[in-house]
């Protein structure tokens, strides 16, 4: 059996593959259409980021059986082309982690001594002393927003250099935080009040685009450092570079930028108190080489039926061949996505309630899209149907399954419940047709709308002239409503509305609408 390697990697992962008998040919950086014209030759491709893995190229591949990422992420593979072809895609997640985790903590220790301006400063033939003079970590407190592996791998050196450490994470449990020696907060202010040190590790969503600007670094401790070995745009970099110059932070640690490779003139890369390095995080041997060895011993080891490990599709392989239960794994992922963009608080458990006979039999897949469309929104690492159940329940969370013959007006039913240390907040749908996914409850109200594009949601008191209110301020700021669902419980109480909307919404009609007496919970829904 024929093996293709696209991309550059290290020999362990060719010499792996010899040994269990496999025929290797590493062709790095071969054409797209050369790609195409041999992939037919072989039962298994490995790539890493370099090689685009297009739906063109699958199905060329007639005899290809796996498609071999090696590294966290599955961007640049055609998943969905690669499961209708009945071709496992596998990826190593966490194979950079403790290289991250390590580099995080290098800047850290790098802004407190101001390492790398000392170092150029002796160079430049000096003896500056007093200009350096740095701060300990010991007895700082540091804030880690986001408590995913990177993030709890950072904790755990950050108490090792006697750091009191505290934490934000929406999905982390009190009880796991707790056995990594992290106090987890309840919301991101005490953090920014609290904390000598900041460090991110979330991924870049709208909700965490921008999430560190001006208004947050002005709630922060005089003083504070901050590091960003996550995502660019996270931080707000014109933000940082005011509160830098200003003197309220003493100095940044970046490892991503906005736009990479930043410009040249970009002034926090001049800023003598600002540390910067070039996407560094992943970039050890010791990471390169060990997904390589990993992704190895994955494909040899399904290739010969031995296991399949860290494949991200190969649980519904079956399932996606089924056309009935395909719209239903895609609405689950969307329920997801919606809960996790809705959400107030921690949340602390999830329950899946599946009505009718194909989606009982199917509740288990179900239960793993649903995850995947909320923590691949809620966290850094990649998740997917096969380690989404993994990463909840190393998060602490409470995960159950139950079915219902309820069925009410619908013949097919998933309900996901979420609650939080603030809320229950429960979203349900079905499929009408062939794929026509539909929202058909939130909570208690009933109604139906698509999940997907853009969509207004907030609760008001049902009374006159609050839709009136709420479209007039959409109209002057030219955003087209394109459909309205409403629920309420009667005059004068509880309503909930749900509007799809042609435009995005800037935040400054967002708070426009929020100051609105009787709107409340005003959240954008983008799918």
């Amino acid at each position: 059996m024929k093996i293709l390697i696209t991309d550059p990697i290290e020999e362990s992962c060719v010499n792996i593959l010899k040994s269990e008998g496999f025929e290797v040919d590493l062709k790095p950086g071969i054409p797209k259409e050369e790609i195409k014209s041999i992939i037919n030759d072989y039962v298994a491709l490995i790539v890493r980021s370099g090689t685009k893995v297009t739906a063109d190229i699958i199905n060329e591949a007639r005899n290809l059986k796996i498609i071999g990422r090696a590294g966290a992420g599955v961007d640049n593979i055609d998943v969905e082309s690669a499961t209708r072809r009945g071709i496992i895609v596998m990826n190593t997640p966490g194979g950079n982690t403790i290289s991250t985790a390590e580099h995080t903590m290098s800047l850290i220790l790098a802004l407190a001594r101001n390492i790398p301006q000392a170092c150029n400063d002796l160079k430049a033939g000096n003896w500056n002393r007093k200009k350096f003079m740095g701060v300990e970590l010991y007895g700082k407190t540091i804030g880690i927003i986001g408590l995913g592996r990177i993030g709890r791998e950072v904790a755990i050196r950050c108490k090792a250099f006697g750091m009191n450490v505290i934490g934000y994470d929406p999905v982390l449990s009190y009880e796991v935080a707790s056995k990594l020696g992290v106090e987890l907060v309840s919301n991101l202010d005490e953090i920014y009040r609290r904390s000598d040190f900041i460090t991110v590790h979330v991924p870049l969503n709208e909700e965490t685009r921008g999430m560190i600007g001006r208004d947050e670094l002005a709630k922060c401790k005089r003083g504070v450092r901050i590091i960003n070995c996550a995502r660019g745009g996270i931080i707000d970099e014109m933000a940082l570079l005011e509160a830098i110059e200003s003197g309220h932070v003493a100095g940044a640690a970046l490892d991503v930028f906005s736009e990479e490779p930043p410009p040249k003139d970009h002034p926090l890369i001049k800023h003598p108190k600002v540390i910067v390095t070039p996407h560094l995080g992943a970039a050890t041997e010791e990471a390169q080489e060990k997904v390589a060895i990993q992704i190895a011993h994955q494909i040899a080891d399904a290739l010969k039926g031995r296991a399949i490990v860290g494949a991200v599709n190969a649980e519904i392989l079956q399932l996606a061949m089924n056309e009935e239960i395909k719209p239903y794994l895609l609405l689950a992922e969307k329920i997801g996505l919606l809960q996790a963009q809705i959400l107030k608080g921690k949340i602390l458990g999830i329950t899946g309630t599946f009505v009718g006979e194909l989606l009982k039999n199917s509740s288990q897949i179900l239960m793993s899209a649903f995850l995947k469309g909320m923590l691949n929104y809620l966290m850094s690492e990649p998740v997917n149907y096969i380690n989404a159940p993994i990463i909840a329940k190393e998060m602490g969370l409470s995960i159950s399954e139950r079915s219902s013959e309820d069925r009410g007006n619908y013949t097919q039913l998933v309900k996901f419940e979420v609650k939080t240390d603030k809320e229950l907040r429960s979203v349900s749908g079905t499929v009408f047709g062939n794929n026509d996914l539909r929202i058909v409850g939130m909570d208690d109200f009933h109604f139906e709308f698509k999940p997907e594009g853009i969509l207004l949601v907030y609760s008001n008191i049902d009374r006159p002239g609050m839709l009136a209110s709420v479209s007039s301020i959409l109209a002057r700021s030219n955003i087209n409503i394109a459909g309205l669902s409403l629920g309420r419980y009667g005059i004068g109480q509880k309503a909930l509305t749900v509007m799809s909307v042609d435009n995005e919404i800037p935040p400054d009609v967002l708070r426009e609408i929020s100051s609105i007496d009787g709107v409340y919970d005003v959240k954008v829904v983008k799918f």
